[in-house]
């Protein structure tokens, strides 16, 4: 019926049961592997960053990703939980860094993929921008 919600019970899962997708994005990017994070995305993948305008197609969304960790020596971007609800999947994530001036950084954030045919249709990530920026300057 038109207008009328329908709901998707969510689940906390072990990291096994997460879609291979998701766990590849973390894989590829904590590895800087451009070649293989572009493979997870869909071809009209849409992108919505914190702090960045909307990007859409596989293209935009791989030039954000290549200069983003630039200021950092290391990094890790750690999922710490899951939360699968069919098509969706919530990614609680701790993110330590070290920059290459030497100064060590560790802050939380969410990332919510929307997912078609084994692929990242829509990611949207999430965490206190203003406050990471007041650290790094």
């Amino acid at each position: 019926m038109v207008g009328e919600a329908s709901a998707v019970v969510g689940r906390v899962e072990a990291e096994a049961e997460v879609p291979a997708v998701a766990r590849a994005y973390f894989d590829a990017l904590n590895a800087e592997d451009w070649e293989a994070l572009a493979t997870v995305w869909a071809h009209d993948a849409e992108l919505r960053a914190v702090g960045s305008r909307p990007r859409r197609g596989r293209d935009e969304v791989m030039a954000y990703f290549r200069p983003l960790f630039g200021p950092w020596a290391r990094h890790l971007d750690q999922p710490t939980r899951w939360i699968v609800a069919g098509d969706t999947v919530v990614a609680e994530v701790r993110f330590t860094g070290t920059t290459h001036e030497g100064k060590e950084l560790s802050f939380d954030a969410v990332d919510v993929f929307d997912l078609t045919g084994g692929a990242i249709a829509r990611l949207t990530t999430w965490y206190d921008l203003s406050w990471v920026r007041r650290q790094l300057s």
